[in-house]
């Protein structure tokens, strides 16, 4: 495997420590009484296809998801830095065991898995930002059409250290300590190649008590996504295929749109349930629309012209109104819940890393976005970062590697 990006410029940059660590000795029969406990070990989600993993795939336990400025200096360089990267996650995804380096060497690995390392269903999703294809690498010609700069919606209050990036890589796995490894060997093996931008780490709860998991603001979260399954449906709503106007290389990719959105749940947790089931036009307890009885239940909005039982300023039925001509405009949803502890003023700081995928941008995602401003529930939340991003194609084997095709056409 490489070495990494940039050998010269990692050890220029390096800092070596050394720590040591004191371990007890446990019981080896409570040991053995808590592996039979233990629930088996998730299964390795696929690495290689048409479509990169994380995407599709059923949302994990936890996620960080990062966005990085590219340091590489030139197309060589950056090609070096995404062969890397594709090495460290096919590795990652899979599990095992490090490749020893040798006794004077620092360890091949930080070790917060033990020697062996569990795969735990762990995903990694590449994005390429717009400020990527500028003259750095020779790519402006080769940029996807529909990617830009995220611009602020009227409702945003957008930070501009929480905003954008070259790169985006969002971890998922089923254990913190899996995607907090997983970020760690990345970071180790890219140095010299990107720097972290910013990044937020997230979490989904379990479906309490079924169904879809629920938000901060205790309201299931992802009912009305369209669903994964359906491959027609998918290859309409998210995938870029061909004949789309977009450039070859991107075909099997998929537009990322991301925001980080602050909650105010302490003024939201002084609103009476009714006000806040009227807000988002759903039943808080089973996550049925106020005119159905179960969470999977469609809205009937011609029998309630007039929003008396679902609001017309509802979220559900303005983010999506169910009439014909609105159907192309439903985005996929994969968002996570977030909490950065306090702010300055010593309020709780959480909220909702949103996360959505698309074939378009601006039919889909902006439509939506647009269609929401000034709702009610823009009193309770502040979008303060994110950024537009373009999926990269999947890694079809194993001589295959994440922007082969953007950055070596033909």
């Amino acid at each position: 495997m490489s070495g990494g990006v940039g050998r010269r410029r990692v050890l220029r940059g390096a800092v070596i420590a050394g720590a040591g660590f004191l371990a007890g000795e446990g019981d080896a029969a409570a040991g053995a009484r808590d592996a039979e406990r233990r629930p088996e070990a998730p299964a390795p989600a696929p690495f290689h296809g048409r479509h990169q993993a994380g995407i599709l795939t059923p949302p994990r336990r936890g996620t960080a998801y990062v966005a990085f400025d590219v340091t590489a200096e030139n197309r060589r360089e950056l090609t070096e830095l995404l062969r890397t990267l594709t090495e460290r996650a096919r590795f990652l995804t899979r599990g095992g065991t490090p490749a020893p380096t040798g006794i004077t060497a620092p360890p091949p690995d930080s070790g917060i898995l033990g020697p062996q390392l569990p795969a735990d269903a762990l995903t990694v999703t590449v994005g390429v930002g717009a400020s990527l294809f500028d003259d750095r690498f020779g790519l402006r010609d080769r940029k996807p059409p529909r990617l830009r700069t995220m611009a602020p919606f009227p409702d945003d209050d957008l930070d501009a250290a929480w905003c954008h990036g070259d790169l985006s890589v969002q971890l998922c796995a089923d254990s913190t300590d899996t995607v907090l490894h997983a970020l760690r060997d990345i970071a180790r093996h890219t140095r010299g190649g990107m720097q972290v931008r910013w990044r937020l780490d997230g979490f989904a709860g379990p479906p309490r008590p079924s169904g879809t998991p629920r938000n901060l603001m205790g309201f299931k979260d992802g009912t009305a996504n369209p669903d994964a399954h359906d491959a027609r449906a998918m290859d309409r709503l998210v995938w870029v295929g061909r004949g789309t106007g977009e450039p070859a290389w991107a075909v099997g990719g998929s537009y990322q749109a991301v925001r980080l959105i602050r909650m105010l749940v302490e003024f939201w947790d002084r609103v009476s349930l009714t006000e806040q089931e009227r807000m988002f036009g759903r039943s808080r307890d089973t996550g049925a629309p106020l005119d159905g009885n179960r969470e999977g239940d469609a809205p009937d909005y011609p029998k309630d012209p007039k929003g008396e039982v679902i609001p017309l300023d509802s979220h559900i039925r303005m983010a999506r109104p169910r009439t014909p001509g609105t159907e192309d405009q439903r985005i996929l949803r994969r968002s996570y819940n977030y909490d950065r502890g306090m702010d300055g003023n010593g309020n709780l700081d959480m909220g909702l890393l949103f996360c959505c995928y698309q074939r378009d941008l601006a039919r889909q995602f902006e439509t939506v976005q647009r269609r929401l401003a000034g709702e009610p529930l823009v009193d309770y939340i502040v979008p303060f970062g994110g950024g537009y991003f373009f999926a990269l194609p999947g890694v079809r084997d194993r001589d295959d590697w994440f922007g082969r095709t953007l950055l070596l056409p033909g």
